[in-house]
């Protein structure tokens, strides 16, 4: 497997990064002003994840996904660990990422790879998508916001 930017030209994984987060206004936008990653193994892509600048010394993981069938291989966290690397390379102090308070397994991942809770964004996905949002039986309504500093 190897994880590379997107090549000049070529099209990003609109419906990987549509799983990650279904508005498509949304990812369109931040694809548009940040860097895409994507993981290939035999030439298909099966991985995703976009960084973007926000401040200064601070840099943010934006949206990550993985090829259903390619979920619970340890993908998802070889990508996390690859964009805090991309993070620490260019010269970051700080990489940030929010998911919705539903998110278990994506909680439990941003903290194994280091990230450590620093805060909520409440009724952000209220706010921000005119469709609510279910994930393992849960309205995700709340950003909870992670960080770790490089």
């Amino acid at each position: 497997m190897i994880i590379r930017t997107l090549n000049p030209g070529e099209q990003p994984p609109m419906d990987l990064l549509l799983d990650a987060d279904p508005s498509r206004e949304l990812v369109e936008e931040y694809v548009g002003r940040g860097e895409c990653y994507v993981a290939e193994d035999g030439g298909q892509v099966i991985g995703v994840y976009v960084l973007i600048r926000t401040r200064p010394d601070t840099i943010e993981l934006v949206n990550i996904a993985v090829a259903g069938e390619r979920q619970g291989q340890g993908i998802g966290k070889m990508l996390v660990r690859h964009a805090i690397d991309q993070a620490r390379r260019q010269g970051f102090r700080t990489i940030e990422v929010g998911t919705g308070n539903s998110g278990v397994g994506q909680l439990a991942l941003y903290q194994k790879c280091g990230f450590r809770i620093t805060g909520v964004d409440r009724d952000f996905f209220i706010r921000h998508y005119p469709e609510p949002i279910f994930e393992n039986g849960i309205q995700v309504i709340v950003m909870v916001r992670l960080s770790q500093d490089l």
